[in-house]
């Protein structure tokens, strides 16, 4: 579980807004026409792209970059492999210097047959370590190079996935993650759309994408003694499935576990995915009385209890008073509803319809536990979006839960909510529902922010494909990514996540922890920062540096062009923070097409990709 425990000293309720910094773009921005164009030409027009599909062509980053040298490669429209490396060189008749790209092929691909079976993915590339590259075709071969210098690379071998994981003779297009050594052993992370797919047709619910995505781990021989003329079969060390492309990778050294970031999670081939948990007449807890013990043998009582008035919907659910708050995850969004307990699997809502929308923000929950009953309550105050709209029930008819009729008579629920009353007062501060800056005071719009960051799932995997044992007592909670780290430039395992309008980086801890479970703790705060990027429509990549800097790269493309937003960090007490706005591309660039950093002498320099130009950025961080 990804649990989210905000620092609440690090959180900044009084922040009022951005100011724009000035910065000037003839001193941070450098654009270089390439000779070796790239591209996002996709496939013809005989394939049909699923949303999952499209979503993740969007935001392939065709840039690479090796955090070791500073160095970057990206695969051109003919499949050359091309490599880009930045120096110091003084400029004529002043004092400073400018960082000057040199761009070079470096190899080539061979240009494969098409495949009317398959479309192509994009190529891909992920560095192994400084010296050694793997580079994807699109077209289902991975390539293998050595770095010799600067302008050459030789290949060390090439490879396909087995004919087991294909439902034909022809080759399966992969897209590359990441790799990395375990013991000497090479191993890459790449994904391809579930060749046996089930047609929508025969899918079980509407709710449930009929494009699955596999995930498998590879095992890659680095031996110079390979023939690198005859095609290898890849190694499959795991093979994972979800409904969506991985959005974040990381793999963590200390744990030697994977994680895998995306927006669902990836189970081993054969387990069952996730559904929503119709509870049993067997499994129900009553609901305590406000004045006496429980009854002994209770006659079918209901999962829940619910009243609502004009404004709000009141649901109470009973479970074991020995329950911790920190056992209780209660997540809302704008029509969805998730309520897990550590260590309890009935009743569980996952991420359920509600029959109406709410507004997150404005919603909070309570838990009341006292020695003397056997079950404690936990009570959700759901504001309703839309004021005098009455609900026939609780949650939608699509959600297959049975459902519940609302308590009429509020004053049976009253006894419950006196008890409740002394912690009200705290909780509506934030205990359930969290602060937000004065930013948002009069305008936050509910529907447009839900729309921000990509809801999301952690999913954990040991080298060797098993579940860590910690893991499987977590849950399947999603929660919304707002940003990754910046490729290049940083080692460290983190996200900006999503909390009311501000954005939380979670750091991954290599503390030790009795139960080896990894703990992510709340760093520093962007505020309001997912109220600022709800304004922005075009933005293809949004990358944090660290506690620095959050940048959303517009697509752009055309004569408009697109831009780069930076927003910079503020101390927890300070009101307002600095924003950079620049001028990305334009009518001579091209639409943005990848981005990564790297380190020149002590310098952080961003690599804007382009489909015409490479742009360089400096001084912005």
């Amino acid at each position: 579980m990804f649990a989210l425990h905000p620092d609440r000293s690090l959180l900044n309720p009084k922040f009022d807004g951005y100011k724009l910094d000035p910065t000037s773009s003839a001193d941070t921005v450098s654009r270089y026409p390439l000779q070796h164009k790239a591209t996002q030409a996709s496939v013809s027009g005989q394939f049909h792209f699923s949303f999952q599909e499209a979503q993740n062509r969007i935001r392939h980053n065709h840039l690479s970059v090796s955090p070791d040298t500073g160095k970057a490669v990206y695969i051109d429209e003919n499949l050359r492999v091309v490599s880009i490396q930045l120096d110091h060189v003084g400029v004529a008749h002043t004092t400073q210097d400018a960082l000057r790209p040199s761009v070079r092929a470096i190899y080539d691909i061979p240009q494969p047959p098409t495949s009317d079976s398959h479309p192509r993915e994009y190529p891909s590339s992920v560095f192994l370590d400084a010296q050694t590259l793997l580079c994807a075709d699109g077209y289902g071969t991975l390539y293998v190079l050595t770095l010799s210098s600067i302008d050459s690379a030789e290949l060390l071998g090439f490879y396909e996935l087995p004919t087991s994981l294909r439902s034909s003779s022809s080759q399966l297009p992969f897209q590359l993650h990441t790799a990395f050594s375990v013991d000497g052993q090479a191993i890459a992370v790449l994904s391809f759309k579930c060749p046996n797919e089930v047609p929508p047709a025969a899918s079980s619910s509407s709710n449930t994408p009929s494009t699955q995505f596999d995930v498998v781990a590879v095992r890659i021989t680095l031996d110079s003694a390979v023939d690198n003329t005859v095609v290898s079969p890849l190694d499959i060390l795991w093979h994972r499935r979800g409904a969506h492309v991985p959005l974040y990778l990381a793999y963590e050294i200390q744990r030697r576990v994977l994680i895998l970031v995306g927006g669902s999670p990836y189970r081993r081939i054969g387990q069952p995915a996730v559904t929503p948990y119709e509870t049993s007449p067997d499994e129900l807890v009553p609901v305590p009385s406000a004045d006496g013990p429980l009854p002994t043998e209770p006659t079918k009582p209901p999962p829940y209890a619910w009243t609502q008035d004009s404004e709000e919907v009141t649901i109470a659910l009973p479970f074991p008073s020995s329950t911790s708050k920190g056992d209780i995850n209660v997540l809302f969004s704008p029509q969805t509803l998730t309520v897990l307990v550590r260590g309890i699997d009935f009743p569980r809502y996952f991420a359920t319809r509600l029959w109406g929308g709410i507004s997150p923000s404005s919603s909070f929950w309570t838990w009341d536990a006292q020695a003397a009953h056997t079950y404690g309550l936990l009570t959700l105050h759901l504001e309703k979006q839309y004021a005098q709209t009455r609900w026939p029930h609780v949650f939608d008819a699509s959600s297959g839960l049975t459902e519940v009729a609302e308590t009429l008579d509020p004053s049976e629920l009253y006894a419950i909510r006196e008890t409740l009353e002394k912690y009200t007062a705290q909780l509506q501060g934030g205990a359930g529902g969290g602060t937000r800056p004065s930013l948002a005071d009069g305008e936050a719009d509910e529907e447009v922010d839900s729309t921000v960051g990509t809801d999301t799932y952690v999913t954990w995997v040991d080298v060797d494909g098993a579940d860590p044992p910690w893991a499987r007592e977590d849950w399947d909670v999603p929660f919304t990514v707002l940003s990754a780290p910046l490729p290049g430039i940083t080692s460290e395992i983190a996200m900006v996540v999503k909390h009311t309008v501000d954005g939380l980086r979670y750091v991954l801890s290599y503390e030790d922890v009795p139960s080896g479970r990894p703990v992510w703790t709340h760093m520093s705060t962007y505020s309001a920062l997912a109220f600022v990027l709800a304004s922005k429509r075009d933005t293809r990549f949004t990358y944090h540096v660290s506690s620095k800097a959050v940048i959303a790269f517009e697509g752009g493309g055309g004569a408009y062009g697109g831009n780069l937003y930076l927003y910079r960090a503020a101390e927890p007490k300070t009101n307002s923070a600095k924003q950079v706005i620049l001028r990305l591309t334009g009518n001579t660039s091209g639409s943005l097409l990848g981005v990564g950093a790297v380190h020149v002498e002590g310098e952080i320099a961003i690599l804007c990709l382009c489909e015409k130009e490479l742009v360089v950025l400096r001084n912005v961080l």
